[in-house]
């Protein structure tokens, strides 16, 4: 797996094509007990119900609150980072290509212009009515125009309190040593690491590597601003179509989402706040350690297997 961005590297006139990751995938492990991840291999999936909402800022805007949100409203699943860093692993391959598509399209294996097609984001969001966080908000030109028919929402915060959010929570995890060796760690004799942290880290780093101009430090606000603009102008296309964007801060609360999407407005529910800095980091290092069970967990079994081989082996001997 690559966890760096790649590299351009040319051969002669031609350029090297880095491989399909999505056909990396591998089944999980029986020894993943820690973790309870599901195992799908979405690629070739169709879609199941319509896309209605794409809520397309960058993540730590309150992402994951309009996830439970849209959940409380009856739409059928909104897929959020989370479903590819502790629900289904599998689906970070499929994001890896799509970013290699993007930011690289010379060294992709995709087809030209795959990201632009149904087909291919159908595979990943077929089962979903609604797509927020990152890395979707890396494609929103890409999604604004794969389903015209879906309304926009652009979740915003003051960029200086988003960047000072983001400094310890996700950008910490996209750095997180922890994690990295997770991804990296190869045992003897061709035991492998995490199954899941193999295919989510090196797609996290490649996000925050790419979109954020290999420098979030210094340029994430600027990139935040420059992708909000970009987003509305997109949306709105040029100011032609007003309304099919909703500029949207968690703290109205659910009469300005509600009124956008004709939804009846929650009378005893108040509007979703979850995922602040503190459950993330707990979160986060929480399924670090599970990961290492795992980990542990499989070569645990690898010295049964080989000490039973070896004890098989020292009775025939001496038989």
């Amino acid at each position: 797996m690559y966890a760096e961005a790649p590299q351009t590297e040319k051969t002669g006139q031609q350029v090297s094509k880095l491989p399909c990751y999505a056909d990396t995938y591998s089944r999980k492990p029986i020894t993943d007990i820690f973790t309870k991840d599901t195992d799908m291999d979405k690629r070739g999936r169709k879609r199941t119900v319509p896309m209605k909402v794409l809520l397309l800022a960058v993540g730590r805007t309150g992402t994951a609150s309009m996830r439970a949100a849209m959940q409380h409203l009856g739409y059928v699943e909104t897929y959020h980072m989370m479903c590819a860093s502790i629900e289904n692993p599998p689906d970070a391959l499929l994001w890896h290509d799509a970013l290699v598509a993007k930011y690289f399209p010379e060294r992709s294996p995709l087809p030209e212009g795959a990201i632009r097609t149904r087909e291919f984001w159908d595979q990943l969001l077929g089962n979903c009515q609604a797509v927020c966080d990152w890395p979707a908000c890396a494609f929103a030109e890409e999604l604004m125009e794969v389903y015209p028919e879906a309304k926009v929402v652009l979740t915003g915060r003051d960029v200086d309190s988003w960047h000072k959010s983001t400094l310890p929570t996700v950008y910490w995890r996209a750095t997180d040593p922890e994690l990295r060796m997770l991804s990296n760690t190869y045992l003897p004799f061709g035991l492998s690491g995490s199954w899941a942290a193999q295919m989510y880290y090196p797609m996290l780093k490649l996000f925050f590597d790419t979109f954020f101009e290999g420098d979030f430090v210094h340029r994430g606000k600027d990139v935040y601003r420059r992708h909000y603009e970009k987003c509305v102008r997109l949306a709105t296309d040029e100011g032609r179509n007003p309304g099919r964007l909703l500029e949207f801060r968690v703290q109205e609360g659910w009469e300005p989402l509600c009124n956008f999407l004709g939804e009846r407005v929650p009378k005893a529910q108040k509007f979703p706040n979850v995922n602040d800095g503190s459950d993330f980091v707990t979160r986060s290092r929480r399924r670090n350690r599970n990961q290492m069970m795992n980990v542990a967990v499989r070569l645990l079994m690898w010295w049964v297997v080989v000490g039973f081989v070896c004890y098989v082996l020292m009775g025939m001997l001496t038989a």
